[in-house]
């Protein structure tokens, strides 16, 4: 019987951006479970099961490097980063560990967990992207974290303009994602304003 072993899946942080909207700094610096959410977020995804981490930043990037709790990732810089989000996005697929799926996560999102990494990693099928989906009003909400497959990294980096990360990949090719319904272990909700940070606590 010939089996093939899947790919590994490694991790993709994205923790560049300045926080300008919410007045606090970098996001990646906010103080959350007695550590900062950059630290806590790369545990999670560590523990979720991603066989390694890579930690994208920009504003506040010497102050996020000196962390302990990024001493097991690998750490990459956007000098671009005020140009928006596909520079690092392009990054960090590029750093990834070669051969690997990658999931990509947001450093504003502190209701990320390791269950919902595993499970993301789990319903994963080759040649596709696995997204957790959170309900909504109008029903399930596509969000993040989501996969992309080993197969598919170079045209999701290709594609990438702006302040868009993967969007305009998944805009093109809705029929490569799967929604993974996480809506039991959160609700997929980001750090934008003053009111969200009821998020942190």
């Amino acid at each position: 019987m010939n089996t093939t072993t899947p790919p590994p899946t490694s991790a993709v942080l994205l923790s560049a951006g300045a926080g300008t909207r919410l007045g606090r700094g970098p996001k990646a610096l906010l103080p959350f479970r007695g550590r900062t959410l950059v630290e806590v977020l790369a545990g999670e995804l560590l523990a979720g099961g991603c066989a390694e981490v890579t930690v994208v930043l920009g504003a506040g990037a010497d102050d996020a490097r000196a962390l302990p709790g990024l001493s097991g990732c690998t750490v990459v810089e956007n000098p671009q980063w005020q140009d928006g989000m596909a520079g690092s996005f392009r990054a960090g697929l590029g750093a990834a560990l070669a051969g690997h799926h990658v999931m990509v996560a947001l450093v504003d999102q502190p209701g990320m967990s390791a269950d919902v990494v595993d499970r993301l990693i789990r319903e994963h099928r080759a040649g596709r992207v696995t997204a957790a989906a959170y309900s909504g009003p109008s029903g399930p909400r596509r969000g993040h974290p989501l996969i992309i497959d080993a197969a598919l990294r170079r045209a999701a980096a290709d594609s990438a303009t702006g302040d868009a990360g993967a969007r305009g990949f998944l805009r093109d090719h809705p029929e490569l994602i799967d929604l993974v319904d996480c809506s039991d272990l959160g609700d997929g909700g980001d750090v934008d304003t003053a009111a969200d940070l009821r998020l942190l606590e």
